[in-house]
């Protein structure tokens, strides 16, 4: 038996329950892992609400697709994974199928890859989500290269912390964007080229001018909804807007049309394309791991909490006053 969140029913913080689970044994492409650490994403807020691009199939449903931990059993065809080896998840499965928030989890292989040397547990469970979600778009399927300005949405998230630093690596220049100026030191100290804030600032007359009329080679935006209207107008020539996300909960609305059919570039993108792909996955995992080791990628962790604090962590998430990554340790 392992203590185990799951929910019963869709609703708030209010109905993650702390529960003994027998977790069972793995599969035959399946790891059991001791959880020390989980990384948490809004998904999961969303999941566990019924807003989700996914709903819940069956109650009591599970969460969590992201932790750290170590390997205390493998199924009878993994390679590559052993019993005491320190690793962490990543984003490769349903919620339906799997979930990590508990002290131990069992989890397809190949959603598991191997903890860098000197990563803790925290930095585990923090760490892969945000930079394979941003390089998978911005690098895998965009091919950003050096010179290449990116427009960031929602830049203050773990997400797209990871992708200011990923743009910084290959040359590119960062410009972020967040609502209000009280975020605005902490992206620039983060290693944004410029900030705008879009509550107060016009944001297609600022990116113009920051790109000498130019425009953004990329647009790598969480947000959706009618904000698309204004992104679209600061794509370069042959850019992309990536929407990754669909914070603001609102209708988003196809923007070629009313701007007169340029030739926009605009399409969806979510994890999955990357760590579903072994091959992409591979790349990723390298491209990560070596940001890692040459200090050119720090996992940015806002705030940790203990297991038995979950439903605080839910909230404090809701509220959206984080920088990075929430983090949630397990005691055994």
């Amino acid at each position: 038996m392992a203590r185990t969140v799951r929910f019963h029913e869709l609703g708030g913080p209010e109905v993650l329950r702390l529960e003994d689970v027998e977790i069972g044994e793995p599969g035959p492409d399946e790891v059991a892992l001791r959880v020390e650490a989980i990384g948490l994403n809004r998904a999961e807020v969303l999941f566990r609400s019924g807003t989700y691009i996914e709903q819940v199939k069956q109650f009591p449903a599970r969460l969590g697709t992201e932790a750290a931990g170590v390997v205390e059993a493998v199924g009878s065809r993994v390679t590559g994974l052993e019993v005491g080896q320190a690793v962490s998840v990543v984003p490769a499965f349903s919620m339906n199928d799997y979930g990590v928030y508990g002290e131990r989890a069992v989890v397809p292989a190949a959603a598991v890859v191997r903890r860098p040397d000197g990563l803790d547990a925290v930095a585990g469970a923090a760490v892969w989500m945000p930079y394979l979600t941003a390089y998978g778009a911005l690098v895998e399927v965009g091919g950003m290269r050096a010179g290449d300005a990116v427009v960031v949405t929602a830049a203050s998230s773990s997400v797209g912390l990871a992708a200011i630093q990923i743009a910084l690596r290959v040359g590119a220049v960062p410009i972020a964007t967040t609502r209000t100026a009280v975020k605005k030191d902490a992206l620039l100290a983060a290693g944004a080229a410029d900030v705008v804030v879009t509550d107060e600032e016009d944001v297609v007359a600022r990116v113009l001018g920051l790109t000498g009329g130019r425009g953004a080679e990329f647009v790598f935006d969480a947000i959706a909804g009618p904000g698309v209207l204004d992104l679209a107008k600061v794509v370069a020539p042959g850019g992309t807007l990536f929407e990754y996300g669909a914070l603001s909960g609102e209708v988003t609305p196809y923007p070629a049309f009313e701007l007169g059919m340029p030739a926009l570039n605009m399409r969806t993108y979510t994890l999955f394309e990357t760590t579903a792909d072994p091959e992409r996955l591979r790349r990723a995992e390298a491209f990560v791991a070596s940001g890692l080791r040459t200090g050119a990628f720090k996992p940015v962790v806002d705030r940790v909490f203990g297991l038995e604090e979950i439903g605080e962590a839910h909230r404090y998430m809701e509220a959206g006053a984080q920088i990075g990554k929430i983090v949630v340790t397990v005691d055994h």
